[in-house]
């Protein structure tokens, strides 16, 4: 039994594991175009296309491109064939490229903005305190009552 199971471990190559790798990667590549498109963005437009302008639909073989600034847009229009190319000796059946202009929105990091607003939020006691609510007489948060002068549940009564 044991003979049998290495005999099948071993038939196994590194060879054969990168063709299975490789068909998944042209699996992936032919049912999500925009993804792999995506993906491979800079080495097909090159470092500074690619961080200037996005990929950002596929439809019937026409390529939606977004240029950050307008000189990008002159930089598309000129690399436009150079640019199809490309795509088509990667792979991707690209019939046409149009460009568009495209203001991505900033990264916002949440994680360091969501720490930022609990280190300072009104209804944190272990930061501002507990003091009594002036309209229901229970403990709350000061922070509450110095912004709101009530407690949060006071404050949504207001809006219900």
């Amino acid at each position: 039994m044991k003979s049998t199971k290495q005999k099948s471990e071993s038939s196994f190559s590194s060879e054969s594991l990168g063709k299975c790798l490789e068909s998944l990667r042209f699996s992936i590549q032919k049912k999500n175009a925009l993804g792999s498109i995506i993906q491979n963005w800079e080495t097909i437009a090159g470092k500074q296309l690619a961080s200037n302008c996005n990929p950002l639909q596929l439809n019937r073989g026409i390529l939606i491109i977004g240029a950050s600034h307008p000189q990008w847009r002159q930089a598309l229009i000129y690399n436009r064939l150079a640019l199809i190319s490309s795509l088509q000796k990667a792979g991707f059946k690209i019939k046409d490229i149009r460009i568009q202009q495209y203001y991505p929105q900033k990264n916002i990091n949440l994680k360091s903005d969501e720490k930022d607003i609990w280190e300072n939020h009104p209804s944190r006691m272990d930061i501002h305190g507990i003091v009594t609510c002036k309209t229901c007489g229970n403990p709350c948060p000061a922070g509450e009552l110095k912004l709101w002068n009530k407690c949060g549940f006071c404050r949504r009564l207001d809006f219900s």
